[in-house]
């Protein structure tokens, strides 16, 4: 069956009309013959809202009664059954009375349109779950009753019910609203007219973006690629550089020519991720691009225009704002750039061209510091300054052998050696250098610079273009190669920490090891500020204090660190060690977030372990209320029934029923007796508080007297514990309290007629006492429940006892050193291991 279709009225305050709206739509639909009833409908007393009740089919709600009030709620199955066509449910964001079929009515109406009827329903702006906490900043009011806006924005329809903030009012003063005693505190209070406006415009923008979702889907669903100027948004293109202020700014000032235009930047990365961006500036122009309200994107493209127009397409953008290119003359006349050519791609699409104070200066290469290390630039230079005069020498003394292309070939070679030994620099000063010692020596005329054949000036011009062009490549691969490297390097340490994170390894100080030795630091310090921002609190100690530290001597302030990062308003990262370049700045904001994270995460386990005691106790303390109130009230009142009857005078009991009633009491105040010592065990066990007195205890002296305490219930144990095992170390009260625990439960849970059998046994130095019955039995996956205080499985009630007994006795079992563990008895049951330490001749107890 296909699902209905659901069509929301929203209003932004109560009065605008929602659901006046809905019964109207209900009307008109009934007019046009489809079928509608209406499931809830709340009218508030407005005679307009009820008069079009008149006539339409309104089904029965259904009355609940809460606290000894009586309510009228949905009647979801009726709706259901009813089964029409179209179905009108009021206020979407109620909360139902306990005892309806659901908590909330958003969900009843999922329900009904699970069943493919239609719904029509109504909700207010301060309702949606998102916007909760703006309403309260705004009105004072803290709405309780709240509805996932995913429900809401999944609506096949949302239709806003507008009303201006006077209107409204002027309702309310005539009385269309509210009762006339609740008018002027309406008024002044929540009705304002700052009040109204600010929520009718909280309602106009998420309608609005409500109505943008929409026109996406449609222009994905039919392919629409052309941007459609339905709302201003404004695309500015960033890369890192200095310009990118000026561009940001300026596209902001284009965005608040037109209310509600959106702001968005930019940045496009090559597929190789080897993108000269200055990562700080980007980070820079982010921050500013958020704080203007805008938003940041980054996008992935080896073609920076197509990749920039592709964008601004997908987003539906208005205008595009370029800086001017930065690139020389000459550069512009070999290809037109960036700007040009997304002006050409740009088609419907705006393109602003910003000037700025780089623009046409040539392209700055970024700092990132020599291709080569400096000891192969070193080994570059002594080859260009040593290698040259002794190859020109050895060619000298060969001049008759070897002719002028062999020469330059040798050259070339030398040339290219020095340039993978250097570098850039080196090779072109060994070109350099090549050319005149060859045109000097081996070019007629000779020891002269002139050169008389024009062929030989053509080979000299080559072998220059050549020398130079290798030693470029050479260089840019080296560039390159260590852009890769050091890629590879920052993608594994963030690899690393997303592992860290995701494992949940949040001990700072192991995290700040790891960062001080990835960057070989002296010391990483996580600093915290002790109060509130004060100005030139940075240098003053005093106002900081260390959260943790790992290595030497730590800053204690900021200003005392080579780099410090700020992750939040009292958080700070400070190193020491050496200055970090802007690619390394990245890396340490990321461990500078996750070193927050990993801080609240440690206070957050503080507070819960804190916490946890105190819910312990807490639930301890009313568990043992419901205890005493309860499970020890039936023995302590049989006792009472008892003694009273025994006491009285107008019965003359026979010496039987006499007999009768002092075992009845007898056994009522054995239990109470039981009852209130394992309460008090358990207090005392759960305190750390209970004296255990270890020493030797013969189990075949401690079960007849645990069995014997069972009184009537004693002839359903069979004892069958032998004499000749080893003494136990435990202490012989806390034992026997376990045993006749272990046993009690037994016989209580054995059929009519079965033994609960006592056994035990000696292994590897354990003692192992063994409880066996031939009850239900307790599943694998539910035999660690058995064992929480104040529970039994299944929570049954038909058994007396506060559900002590098993967790009592693992408790103490453990205080003595012992276990307690349950075993599936073969053939059915349940049996309890208790496992003590075997008592050693000589062994000394505490």
């Amino acid at each position: 069956m296909p699902r209905g279709r659901l069509r929301v009225y929203l209003g932004a305050a109560p009065g605008v009309g929602k659901t006046y709206a809905m019964l109207c739509e209900g009307r008109r639909a009934t007019a046009r013959g489809r079928d509608v009833v209406v499931g809830y409908a709340e009218t508030h007393g407005r005679a307009p809202v009820a008069a079009l009740l008149d006539g339409m089919e309104v089904l029965p709600r259904r009355t609940l009664v809460h606290r000894g009030a009586s309510f009228t709620e949905l009647d979801v199955d009726a709706v259901i059954a009813r089964a029409p066509r179209v179905a009108l449910v009021d206020e979407l964001a109620h909360t139902n009375v306990p005892g309806s079929r659901n908590a909330k009515r958003w969900q009843d109406v999922d329900d009904i349109l699970d069943a493919g009827i239609d719904v029509v329903t109504t909700v207010n702006i301060q309702h949606l779950e998102s916007l909760n906490d703006v309403v309260r900043e705004i009105t004072g009011v803290s709405q309780r009753e709240t509805v996932p806006d995913e429900v809401v924005r999944r609506a096949d329809q949302v239709e806003l019910v507008d009303m201006s903030p006077e209107a409204l009012r002027r309702r309310m003063a005539h009385g269309n609203v509210y009762a006339p005693e609740k008018v002027d505190a309406a008024l002044s209070n929540y009705f304002r007219e700052g009040n109204l406006t600010a929520l009718r415009e909280l309602a106009l923008l998420w309608v609005a973006g409500k109505v943008d979702e929409q026109l996406d889907r449609y222009r994905a669903a039919h392919g629409i690629e052309d941007s459609w100027e339905a709302r201003e948004r404004v695309v500015v293109a960033v890369t890192g550089g200095p310009e990118g202020d000026t561009l940001v700014r300026r596209a902001a000032r284009i965005a608040a020519r037109s209310k509600g235009a959106d702001l968005l930047a930019v940045h496009v990365t090559t597929g190789d991720g080897l993108a000269g961006a200055d990562p700080a500036g980007l980070a820079r122009h982010r921050a500013l691009v958020e704080s203007l309200g805008g938003t940041y994107h980054q996008v992935v493209g080896d073609d920076v225009p197509r990749a920039l127009i592709d964008f601004a397409r997908g987003v539906n953008a208005t205008q595009l704002v370029l800086g001017a290119s930065r690139r020389g003359r000459f550069a512009q006349i070999l290809s037109p750039g960036v700007g040009v050519t997304t002006t050409a791609l740009s088609g419907p699409i705006d393109v602003h061209l910003v000037t700025h104070e780089g623009a046409r200066k040539g392209r700055r290469r970024p700092r990132g510091g020599a291709a080569l290390t400096r000891r192969r630039r070193l080994l570059g230079w002594a080859m260009a300054a040593l290698g040259l005069p002794a190859l020109t020498a050895v060619l000298h003394a060969l001049r008759d052998t070897l002719g002028l292309p062999s020469q330059i070939l040798l050259f070339q070679m030398w040339v290219i050696a020095v340039a993978l030994a250097g570098g850039l620099w080196p090779a072109l000063a060994a070109a350099v250098g090549g050319v005149l010692l060859l045109n000097y020596f081996f070019t007629p005329p000779y020891r002269s610079l002139l050169v008389s054949d024009p062929e030989a000036l053509l080979a000299l011009a080559v072998f220059v273009v050549v020398a130079a062009a290798v030693s470029a490549i050479v260089d840019l691969a080296a560039r390159r190669t260590r852009e890769a490297a050091r890629a590879s390097a920052d993608a594994e340490l963030l690899s690393t920490l997303a592992g860290h994170v995701l494992r949940g390894d949040s001990a700072l100080p192991s995290l700040l090891g790891r960062l001080r030795e990835t960057f070989g630091l002296t010391s990483v310090t996580l600093l915290e500020r002790g109060g509130a921002p004060v100005p030139d609190d940075q240098a003053q100690p005093e106002a900081w204090h260390i959260v943790a530290t790992s290595g030497g001597r730590p800053a204690t302030c900021p200003d005392a660190a080579d780099t410090d990062v700020t992750v939040d308003d009292r958080l700070v990262l400070a190193a020491r060690g050496r200055l970090l370049d802007a690619a390394d700045r990245r890396v340490l904001e990321a461990f500078a977030a996750e070193a927050a994270v990993a801080l609240r995460q440690e206070r957050l386990r503080e507070q819960a372990a804190r916490a946890e005691p105190l819910a312990e106790a807490d639930r301890m303390r009313t568990a043992l209320l419901a205890a005493v109130s309860h499970d020890l009230r039936t023995p302590l009142a049989a006792a009472k029934a008892a003694v009273d009857s025994l006491r009285g005078t107008e019965v003359d009991w026979s010496p039987e029923d006499r007999a009768e009633l002092l075992a009845t009491a007898d056994e009522s105040l054995t239990t109470l007796d039981r009852l209130v010592a394992n309460l008090l065990d358990m207090s005392r066990l759960q305190a750390g508080a209970l004296g255990v007195a270890l020493q030797p205890v013969a189990l075949d002296e401690v079960v007849p007297l645990a069995v014997d305490e069972l009184g009537p219930l004693a002839p359903r144990v069979r004892d069958a514990v032998s004499l000749d095992l080893p003494e136990v170390v435990a202490d012989p009260a806390l034992l026997e309290r376990i045993v006749v625990n272990l046993v009690s439960n037994a016989v209580r849970y054995s059929p009519a007629g079965e033994k609960v059998l006592v056994t035990a046994g000696s292994h590897a130095g354990q003692v192992q006492l063994r409880v066996v019955d031939r009850g239900p039995g307790v599943p694998p996956e539910a035999r660690d429940s058995i064992f929480l205080p104040f529970q039994r499985l299944g929570d049954r009630r038909d058994h007396h006892g506060p559900g002590l007994g098993l967790a009592l006795s693992r408790g103490l079992a453990e205080a003595m050193g012992g276990t307690l563990a349950p075993e599936e008895t073969p053939g059915g049951g349940l049996t309890m291991v208790l496992t003590l330490p075997a008592s050693r001749p000589g062994q000394g107890y505490a």
